[in-house]
């Protein structure tokens, strides 16, 4: 059995934060990414949480990501809302363009961040999440590099390229929360059964000749398998046309691994979309929304996306979250000595 320790949110916060500044990355850089990560734990989201913190260390230090970047914002359109991370970690990038994106998208009804020279952006719901708790319709996008191949093609194209909306509900909470990558599976989870050295359900992953593998490592040195098969394609072309393409990023098929140290920084992107509903639906969105939910909710056993990480996020904050304490000695390794 896996060994774990209690932490609360604050404390995985704050532990995260002195990693990042230890390992190199400016207070102002690492804060966004801290609070990232303790919502992403509280969300029941692991492999993107604390278990990234060494490799974001080890990527400042290799010079993958500047962890002391400035992130460059613009406006060459009235509603459209530029930044340049400068090869910066995403999370200052987002959170700077966020700054005028959502007032901007309450005065124009709608309004675009665009972000490039970027990195991993973490868990996208993240994201958006704060969009639809500013009253907005958050909709984002984030490239990767690419590990899909095309269909019927055997060489990945495409990254694992996920998307996300998350819906305003009332008094600042979420309604939905959808996000997801085009693969079956975020390839963090085939990383972390590789580095756990466990097996992958049959369905994750196909090795170099285009074949179904429970081998992590295979799969790793193959393609992930696309959802749906060619409609996962389809959604991965499209992120990759909104989060590469519209931005001015770099292709996944010209990115650096997110993971290990070879490549120097990926400069992938983001592109977020807000919409304020006020503006679209003549006041009907919330009534629209709740009838929506009543007929998901009022089935026995059925669930909204985004009702699993609500219910996580709640118990979190009461009781706190298991962290894997391998994970945690690895993190403590990167702090000076008191």
């Amino acid at each position: 059995m896996t060994a774990t320790e209690i932490l609360t949110l604050v404390e995985i916060e704050d532990l995260a934060l002195r990693g990042l500044i230890a390992a190199g990355t400016s207070p102002e850089n690492a804060a966004p990414l801290a609070a990232a990560t303790a919502m992403t734990e509280a969300d029941g989201v692991a492999s993107h949480g604390l278990a990234y913190i060494p490799i974001y260390a080890e990527h400042v230090s290799c010079g993958k990501v500047d962890g002391k970047a400035t992130p460059v914002l613009s406006r060459p359109r009235p509603a459209v809302v530029t930044v340049d991370a400068g090869t910066g970690f995403a999370h200052a990038a987002i959170a700077l363009g966020f700054e005028t994106l959502i007032p901007l998208a309450r005065e124009q009804g709608v309004a675009v961040l665009a972000i490039n020279n970027s990195y991993n952006c973490g868990v996208l719901g993240c994201h958006t999440q704060v969009l639809a708790q500013a009253g907005l319709l958050g909709i984002g996008f984030t490239n990767a590099p690419a590990s899909i191949a095309p269909s019927g093609g055997k060489t990945p194209v495409v990254g694992t390229n996920p998307i996300s909306i998350a819906a305003p509900g009332p008094d600042g909470q979420v309604a939905i929360l959808i996000d997801q990558s085009a693969s079956t599976i975020a390839k963090s989870e085939v990383m972390k059964h590789a580095r756990e050295g466990k097996a992958i359900p049959e369905g994750w992953a196909l090795d170099v000749d285009g074949n179904s593998t429970t081998d992590p490592a295979a799969g790793l040195k193959g393609s992930m398998a696309p959802s749906g098969g060619y409609k996962g394609v389809g959604i991965a072309l499209m992120v990759e046309m909104m989060a590469a393409a519209m931005t001015g990023a770099t292709l996944g098929i010209n990115a650096s691994p997110f993971s290990g140290t070879a490549g120097g920084p990926p400069k992938t992107g983001q592109f977020f979309i807000a919409i304020d509903p006020a503006g679209t639906s003549g006041g009907d969105f919330s009534a629209r929304m709740t009838a929506l939910l009543s007929a998901m909710h009022d089935q026995d056993g059925a669930r909204a996306p985004g009702d699993g990480r609500a219910a996580k996020r709640i118990q979190a904050a009461e009781k706190g979250v298991a962290v894997n304490t391998a994970t945690l000695e690895k993190i403590r390794g990167l702090l000076p000595p008191h």
